[in-house]
């Protein structure tokens, strides 16, 4: 069982930023692949971006790119989403995830992963 908790949520306007912690305690997080997840009230849940073990990859839904980067501490063992511009549909609940098998490489990781921590609030409102 992995473990994974988010960190990082809170209270910002538009066009300001912030900075997403994903931890994990369980696993050395550059041995797998870690994607980011989003759901807003309402909405389908809605994968954000994945960074991948063989070659740090990074994959990023067509709404983000450009403005958030995903990045690994191996150091701290975290992986963060940087998001920059933040626009009100922003606004949703973040879960970071990754698979039980190491070296992941983010194939089909839109569709969901095997382990989700619980999820960090980003609400963006003026």
């Amino acid at each position: 069982q992995v473990h994974l908790a988010e960190s990082g949520g809170g209270l910002v306007q538009p066009g300001g930023s912030l900075r997403l912690t994903c931890a994990a305690s369980e696993i050395t997080m550059e041995y797998y692949a870690i994607a980011w997840f989003r759901q807003a009230p309402g909405k389908e849940r809605e994968g954000v971006s994945c960074i991948s073990t063989h070659d740090g990859t990074t994959y990023y839904t067509d709404s983000v790119k450009g403005r958030f980067t995903v990045s690994r501490d191996i150091d701290k063992n975290t992986v963060y989403l940087q998001m920059n511009s933040l626009k009100p549909e922003d606004t949703a609940v973040y879960y970071c995830a990754t698979d039980a098998a190491a070296w992941g490489d983010c194939r089909g990781w839109v569709d969901g992963m095997d382990y989700e921590g619980k999820g960090t609030l980003v609400t963006v409102s003026s």
